[in-house]
């Protein structure tokens, strides 16, 4: 069983965690544009490769699943989601599982406002989204707003606007930006495992979001909530999600508000995986054709996780 992981860059615990599942029947392959990524270090293999937007990059990447006889490919970043699952009958001939969502559902959820939209026409609590900056002022929503590109990752370019002036101002800075509702309430997130063979929701984990930093959860503590398990997993047979995603939801006033969709692992998974919810060996199964066992809520209450910096040396 060969797993080739795609721009790892500093997720260094999930190449861990990968070759701590497989336990030596197995290898971890890795890739990253650049050599001074730590994580490619954590890897059995690792490739420098082109910029995922360069021409000829996904042949690049069939080339290693060929020399390395991979069994199954991921990506840790959202933009190459959709690459992946726009060439997986290519990938499917090399013999090779993309472990991901359908092309379409990637899209979605790169894309802010039509993930908004696709939750409006489904009847779920989110954020009031605009595209016009003249909707948004007609809308009566009050301020503070974000302001953000439709699409974004790692909370890069989003900022917080207090009043018309500074909102107006964002706003202008680039033509691809929104403007979003701000909701004042308790951040949460959700790591969910979507069975890739039944399409059974396998495992759902959810923690209180305490500090963020940089777009990613820096601290945070475990709970359950069966009225928010009953949410999720409704929110995610209706869209159609396969593997592993992450959610971001908001508690308003005791009220769940879905936020955004990020079909790969999350930057707090680590959290879940050391609570208990391996990820990794639910995807080896489903490689190895073996179908999961349903086993939501199966971590403990109060788990705290707190993120420190740590430091690589290379000669």
């Amino acid at each position: 069983m060969n797993i080739l992981i795609l721009s790892v860059g500093t997720r260094t615990k999930i190449v861990q965690y990968f070759k701590e599942t497989l336990n030596g029947n197995g290898r971890v392959v890795a890739t990253d544009m650049s050599e001074l990524a730590p994580a490619v270090y954590e890897a059995d293999k690792f490739y420098q490769v082109p910029r995922i937007t360069d021409e000829g990059y996904i042949d690049v990447i069939f080339d290693i699943c060929k020399k390395e006889n991979i069994n199954a490919v991921l990506s840790l970043i959202d933009p190459e989601l959709s690459l992946l699952a726009e060439n997986e009958n290519t990938f499917k001939e090399l013999g090779v599982t993309v472990v991901g969502s359908p092309f379409e559902l990637c899209e979605i959820s790169l894309d802010k406002f039509k993930m908004y939209k696709w939750l409006v026409e489904h009847g779920y609590k989110c954020a009031k989204s605009f595209m016009s900056f003249k909707d948004f002022k007609n809308s009566g929503v009050n301020y503070p707003v974000f302001v953000k590109p439709v699409k974004g990752s790692a909370s890069i370019a989003i900022a917080k606007a207090d009043d018309e002036e500074t909102a107006k101002f964002l706003f202008e800075q680039r033509d691809d930006m929104m403007i979003q509702e701000y909701l004042k309430g308790q951040e949460i997130g959700a790591d969910v495992y979507i069975d890739m063979i039944s399409g059974e929701i396998i495992s759902i984990f959810t923690k209180k979001k305490i500090i963020m930093r940089a777009g990613e959860t820096d601290k945070a503590v475990s709970f359950k909530d069966d009225e928010l398990f009953t949410l999720i997993e409704k929110f995610v047979k209706e869209a159609g999600y396969k593997g592993q995603i992450d959610i971001d939801i908001f508690d308003v006033d005791g009220e769940y508000y879905i936020s955004e969709v990020n079909p790969r692992f999350g930057g707090g998974y680590p959290h879940a995986y050391e609570s208990g919810c391996n990820y990794m060996e639910l995807i080896i199964n489903n490689i190895e054709d073996k179908e999961n066992k349903k086993n939501i809520g199966s971590y403990d209450d109060g788990i705290y996780m707190m993120k420190y910096n740590e430091l690589m040396i290379r000669k």
